[in-house]
């Protein structure tokens, strides 16, 4: 494990199958050795609380940040109020040592990323901001190209092929599963 991990970054529109890709990629590098976190950028308001749960309550109750923690996790909810939102590099600093974090979404982030495209669900190309764009996984044959991406096509399904190309990219050492 390095220092500073290695970044990457899977993106696409909406429902395009993102997050499936991402869960497959993190069981993928951790049967092969490697420590891995992930950044999934929401663009609504989300919660990870209820209402009415003490947590929920200490929040509502104006508290900037609150912990819950167990014998099995724990979590740190940071209230923004009227802050602006965190950049990524914000968000990575407050993350422990790892080889790898996989960061979803982030569309404009300057990480390195692979573009999830589903003909079916979305055609449009991300806009020149969201480079660089490496490579682009499909369920289809589609040119890349025609996403602004001078890097191979990987089928979507080929969690093997995606995983490897990763791993050369960010020149990480895997083992044997």
């Amino acid at each position: 494990m390095t220092d500073t991990p290695k970044i990457f970054g899977i993106t696409g529109w909406k429902n395009s199958g993102k997050t499936t890709l991402v869960s497959k990629l993190v069981s993928w590098f951790c049967q092969r050795g490697v420590k891995v976190s992930t950044i999934k950028h929401a663009h609504c308001d989300f919660d990870i609380d209820r209402p009415g749960t003490d947590s929920f309550n200490h929040r509502q109750a104006g508290a900037q940040q609150v912990m819950l923690a167990s014998s099995t996790r724990w979590a740190l909810m940071n209230e923004l109020r009227d802050d602006r939102e965190a950049e990524m590099d914000e968000l990575l600093a407050r993350m422990d040592p790892v080889d790898l974090v996989l960061v979803e979404g982030f569309k404009m982030g300057d990480q390195a990323k692979i573009q999830v495209v589903r003909p079916k669900n979305n055609t449009e190309r991300l806009s020149d901001e969201a480079q660089p764009i490496v490579a682009i996984a499909s369920d289809e044959e589609v040119a890349p190209s025609l996403y602004g991406c001078d890097g191979p096509l990987l089928l979507l399904n080929d969690i093997d092929s995606i995983g490897h190309f990763i791993a050369s990219y960010c020149q990480l050492e895997i083992k044997q599963p």
